[in-house]
């Protein structure tokens, strides 16, 4: 064998040990979020098994098949600023939540983040509505069937606010380095906004 075979063996053996070390603790996360415990900072959560819808209208979504964006291609190779809203057009997300991050954007990706994305529990043609009313450097998607808030550990029942029929989410920022949750502020109650806004998030930094 010669040595251009024995370094290729050897790199070929070290990528497929870095590939099975990261989807062992990629699976580690996903099991654990579904046993009610939430993501920390320190785990990576770039996992191909829980999707997000960007938003679109309806006939941008019939067009492209509904297709999907897993988390995986979310946060791989990217820096991002993700905040979580438990519904579109509702107050304190409307109000204070969005123009926390887009008055702040500009600060933000100033600091090497290279998107900040809005997460809701519904459906991706409403997230483009709603969208639509804010600046664009915040990227909106829905987390249609509450995946992504059962997978982070902050599903909520929120139908004492009508906010249903099922789950929706807590309120809370990360800041997401190559699929690693580097820093995550979560709220108490979802009516708060203490500690998840932009200007603490751009703090973190």
């Amino acid at each position: 064998v010669s040595s251009s075979q024995k370094l290729q063996s050897g790199m070929l053996r070290a990528c497929n040990l870095h590939l099975g070390r990261r989807a062992a603790q990629a699976t580690s996360v996903f099991r654990r979020a579904h046993r009610g415990l939430a993501v920390s900072v320190g785990d990576d959560i770039a996992v191909p098994d829980v999707k997000l819808q960007a938003a679109r209208n309806w006939d941008d979504g019939v067009a492209d098949g509904f297709k999907s964006t897993t988390l995986e291609d979310l946060f791989k190779g990217k820096k991002l600023a993700v905040f979580a809203v438990p519904g579109a057009y509702t107050g304190v997300c409307s109000n204070a939540h969005v123009p926390s991050f887009v008055e702040n954007a500009n600060a933000i990706k100033a600091k090497g983040v290279d998107q900040i994305v809005c997460v809701s529990v519904n459906d991706p043609y409403t997230m483009a509505a709603w969208g639509s009313n804010f600046s664009t450097e915040v990227t909106f998607f829905g987390d249609s069937d509450a995946s992504f808030a059962e997978f982070m550990g902050q599903a909520l029942d929120l139908n004492v606010a009508a906010l249903g029929p099922g789950k929706r989410s807590n309120r809370f920022s990360m800041v997401v380095d190559d699929g690693k949750v580097v820093s995550l502020n979560v709220e108490e109650a979802p009516a708060d906004l203490k500690v998840s806004d932009g200007a603490t998030l751009l703090a973190s930094l």
